[in-house]
C-alpha cells in the first residue's frame, strides 16, 4: 500500500508540474483496493521487489490512465484543486500502510518478549 502511494504521489505531482503545459492531459493511477480486490483471488506467488524470488518486478502500479477531467482552452486537463485532494488523499494512504506496519511490528515485538 505505501509504495502505491508513493507511485500515486509521484503521477500527481507530475499533474501538477504540467499544469500550465499546452494539451496535457491529466494521469492517474488504478485506485489501491481495486488493484487488492482484482488480486485477493490470486494465491500464486508473485515478485514484489527487484531479484525478489529471481524475478523481475511487475509494474502493476505505474498502469497511469488519463483522467476524464474538463479540458481548458490549450488543452489541459490537470485542475489543481483536483490535484491538491488526490495528494492528501494519498498522504492518508501513506500514513495508514506505515500504522499498519508499526502496529505489525510491535505484535512481532510482543511475541519475541521484547
Amino acid at each position: 500500500m505505501a509504495s502505491h502511494a508513493a507511485s500515486r504521489q509521484a503521477v500527481v505531482a507530475e499533474n501538477m508540474a504540467n499544469a500550465d503545459t499546452p494539451n496535457y492531459r491529466a494521469r492517474d493511477i488504478t485506485p489501491f483496493k481495486e488493484i487488492y480486490r482484482s488480486e485477493a483471488g490470486n494465491t500464486a506467488m508473485r515478485v514484489t521487489r527487484e531479484g525478489h524470488l529471481g524475478g523481475a518486478l511487475e509494474a502493476r502500479d505505474a498502469s497511469a490512465f488519463e483522467s476524464a477531467y474538463e479540458v481548458s482552452p490549450n488543452g489541459n486537463s490537470v485542475t489543481l484543486e483536483e490535484e491538491m485532494l488526490k495528494s492528501v488523499e494519498v498522504k492518508r494512504q501513506h500514513d495508514r500502510a506505515l500504522a499498519v506496519y508499526k502496529h505489525s511490528l510491535g505484535v512481532i515485538r510482543t511475541s519475541l518478549g521484547r
